[in-house]
């Protein structure tokens, strides 16, 4: 089993304090999710996490079963097991999805084993279909001219593909149709019996209907508050924020 530690986690941009001391453990099999008002720092710890070089660690340790992922660099990170599904991902003209896919996979495996192509296409075409993805895709360079719906199917095909223990997902249902939604959802859960641990960074209870976490961690003013089951976030869609921070002692008018 794998474990993902974020310990006593301080974070600054530009000189400026966003994460003070967050604290949170993933296990693999296990779906957390992470709620909050806008600029309480999710999107941040989600840049932490993969190595964002804008992003200043001033204090604490992210720990991938016991390796602090802070001495590796972004690539390391990613080949010691972490994906991040980004909430803006970048159009890459002149490499093709299929490419970008097989070299990620590759880069993960000793250099004198790489993935047969038999088995990258076989794997690659039913992913896709899950997905579904037409198979053009493969063939259209990285998320260029893609609409919003389907670079996010794309994110979710690369992590599908790839395999991650950990997987941060930032705003993946953000512009979103009900039938996307549902279809990015099914991807997620698809990976979930497997040895692989998500953390959704979401604003919303309604894609929380179709991945249904373990583990809801509220967050405000750059530290988790409070967290409990799938029931908070249906507490927090009926009563909002303003409410339970009120409950917390927290006031968000000062944050």
């Amino acid at each position: 089993m794998s474990r993902l530690e974020i310990k006593d986690l301080h974070v600054e941009i530009e000189g400026k304090k966003i994460l003070k001391g967050v604290n949170l453990t993933l296990k693999s099999g296990e779906i957390h999710a992470i709620m909050g008002p806008n600029g309480t720092g999710k999107s941040t710890l989600s840049a932490a996490i993969m190595g964002n070089p804008n992003y200043e660690v001033t204090q604490g340790e992210i720990l991938l079963d016991g390796v602090n992922l802070l001495e590796l660099e972004v690539d390391e990170r990613a080949r010691a097991g972490i994906f991040l599904a980004m909430q803006y991902p970048s159009e890459i003209p002149g490499i093709t999805n299929a490419s970008f896919i097989k070299d990620a996979i590759n880069a993960q495996r000793p250099s004198d084993q790489p993935l047969s192509i038999r088995k990258f296409i076989k794997k690659l075409d039913e992913t896709m279909a899950l997905l579904e993805m037409p198979e053009s895709m493969a063939d259209r360079y990285l998320n260029e001219g893609f609409s919003g719906g389907e670079k996010k199917r794309n994110e979710i095909l690369q992590m599908m593909m790839i395999e991650p223990k950990f997987a941060i997902l930032d705003e993946i249902d953000s512009g979103l149709d009900i039938d996307a939604l549902k279809v990015v959802a099914k991807g997620v859960n698809q990976m979930r019996p497997h040895d692989f641990g998500a953390l959704i960074i979401t604003h919303y209870q309604r894609l929380l209907n179709y991945i249904v976490p373990d583990v809801v961690h509220i967050m405000m003013d750059g530290r988790v508050v409070t967290e409990g089951g799938p029931e908070l976030a249906k507490e927090l869609e009926a009563n909002g924020y303003t409410e339970l921070a009120a409950k917390l002692g927290i006031d968000l008018a000062d944050k």
